[in-house]
């Protein structure tokens, strides 16, 4: 039986991260939006057309700032990617809270936890998941992990670092 090559670690995570990059770009202005809408809503009882053009504005602006710094760190050497994918789209929380802070929406009450990791997300907005900012991001966020972690335990399997 002939044996099949199993796909170079790096190369893999290349991939993963493009896909992953691709998907964040694709679901995070309607992530912005959807959370404006959401506390308008709630705090107003409707969106109206400012509240929506101000969320789709949010949107983009978040895409426009984070995607690229996203793709930076996804195209990085494994070893240099010191930071989780998650975690920068922690960050864009401050496009839905610039919005919100502008239409009077007052900031929620959170956890004691939650207000000491995520000080500046004052609505509660923070994804958990890559889930919690569109379903579609589940499935590259974890393919992304997996890659990462193979390409890492593989180069570091033999005692080798970056240089080896």
């Amino acid at each position: 039986m002939a044996q099949v090559a199993e796909p170079d670690p790096d190369q893999a995570l290349v991939a993963a991260g493009e896909a992953l990059a691709d998907a964040v770009e694709a679901a995070l202005p309607g992530w912005v939006e959807r959370s404006v809408g959401r506390l308008l809503e709630a705090w107003l009882g409707a969106v109206d057309e400012q509240g929506t053009a101000s969320g789709e504005a949010a949107g983009r602006r978040a895409a426009h700032d984070v995607v690229p710094r996203l793709r930076r760190l996804l195209e990085a050497d494994v070893d240099a990617q010191r930071m989780n994918p998650l975690a920068l789209l922690r960050e864009a929380v401050v496009y839905p809270t610039e919005v919100l802070r502008e239409a009077g929406v007052p900031e929620v009450v959170r956890d004691e936890d939650d207000e000491a990791r995520f000080p500046g997300d004052v609505y509660d907005l923070a994804p958990r998941s890559f889930a919690d900012v569109d379903p579609a991001l589940q499935e590259p966020g974890l393919v992304w992990g997996a890659c990462k972690a193979r390409a890492s335990i593989v180069r570091h399997a033999a005692g080798g670092g970056a240089n080896a």
